[in-house]
């Protein structure tokens, strides 16, 4: 059985059943501005109820391939399905989809009712089924007492929840959500994500978010499309994202990690405990490293050893664990963060690496700081050889 990477938010993971069909699928998608390709040859399938996320820098393609599945760009080549369907050629105000700007888009002249009533009028609903699905959408965003009131007499999180009452209201089977949290402070931000997830699996949809930030993406998404120059680098849970990243270009776009340059000097070999993956080791610049993993890059081989900071200790005691990767440096700098503190150690041959502690506690006994000797320690498990 495989080793788990991480929590899950939810008992949901379609992509895992081999008989499972995608409710969206983007195959062999290209997409060409004269010389410049800003897809390129992408596959991709995203599942019915699914919060899924393209995630990475500006310009790797991730906006463009959602508006081409809104119909707002055409494919040069290849083709998107959903729920089987081609969709080439079907205008956008035709499809089952839906998108929420990062603008919002509000009318400013029109109350928070009329902003959501306006595209069921124009879909010709009946009076009675407007005023019952603006009913229902107020109160699914919590703004029943703000009915009356115009944008500009709303807070930035008001009209972004105003903006997604009104994407909702036509029932679209797929929600786009093209950076829709860009404009709000951090603290409101974080709030909002966790109730978009709410109503996201409330209301049973499928939602697709595009976005930059990584800690956006890792909240809300059930799985997680990380992009770079039109390419999906890796698609996985945000666990899986985070603790089992197949490149350097995703480890190093998701949070802070150390990378070590090393060599392969020792094939993988049998663990000491049962059931634990094969032993590996590597030589980087004289500091051998034990990692449990079978790694399948031969001996001499130049691969990538790879920790994020919290997995690494820092103590002023040497290592009391023989079997524990271990390495001596002296503080170099020190950030305080509130909940944690991150540690810069430069090591004796001039390279910095860092470790991340928990500040679990008001007072410490022996504090670390400027210019102490230290020791960094790190297991076996905590680390991931890069072979790309």
């Amino acid at each position: 059985m495989a080793k788990s990477l991480g929590p899950v938010k939810r008992k949901f993971s379609p992509w895992t059943e081999p008989s499972a069909t995608p409710f969206i699928r983007f195959e062999d998608i290209t997409k060409r501005y004269g010389d410049f390709v800003a897809v390129d040859n992408l596959t991709l399938d995203i599942y019915e109820r699914e919060f899924f996320s393209l995630l990475g820098p500006s310009g790797c393609g991730k906006t463009t391939l959602m508006r081409m599945l809104a119909g707002f760009e055409e494919p040069t080549s290849g083709r998107i399905l959903l729920q089987g369907k081609d969709l080439s050629g079907t205008p956008p105000y035709k499809r089952p989809t839906n998108m929420m700007f990062q603008s919002y888009a509000l009318f400013p002249h029109m109350s928070v009712e009329k902003n959501i009533t306006f595209g069921l009028e124009q879909d010709g609903l009946a009076k009675a089924d407007i005023a019952a699905r603006v009913e229902e959408m107020l109160k699914l965003v919590k703004l029943e007492s703000f009915a009356k009131r115009k944008p500009a007499q709303l807070s930035g999180g008001q009209r972004q929840r105003v903006a997604l009452a009104r994407s909702l209201a036509k029932r679209p089977k797929v929600l786009l959500l093209d950076e829709p949290l860009g404009a709000l402070d951090r603290k409101l931000r974080e709030e909002t994500q966790f109730e978009l997830m709410d109503i996201q699996h409330t209301l049973g949809l499928t939602f697709l978010i595009v976005t930059h930030d990584q800690e956006e993406a890792m909240t809300v998404s059930d799985r997680i499309a990380v992009m770079d120059k039109g390419v999906v680098m890796q698609v996985a849970t945000p666990a899986e994202i985070y603790e089992a990243p197949n490149s350097r270009y995703v480890a190093e776009f998701i949070g802070d990690i150390n990378i070590l340059e090393c060599s392969m000097v020792g094939q993988p070999r049998p663990s000491l405990l049962a059931g634990h993956p094969p032993h590996t080791t590597l030589d980087s610049q004289g500091l051998m490293i034990g990692v449990e993993q079978d790694c399948k890059a031969g001996v001499g081989e130049q691969v990538a050893f790879a920790i994020r900071p919290e997995k690494v200790r820092i103590s002023l005691d040497p290592p009391a664990d023989g079997t524990a990767n271990a390495v001596h440096g002296e503080v170099w700098d020190i950030g305080y963060l509130g909940d944690f503190s991150v540690f810069l150690v430069k090591l004796d041959d001039g390279r910095i690496l860092r470790a991340a502690q928990a500040n679990v506690s008001r007072l410490v006994d022996r504090p670390i700081t400027f210019g102490d000797r230290v020791w960094l320690t790190w297991s076996v498990d905590a680390g991931l050889v890069l072979t790309r």
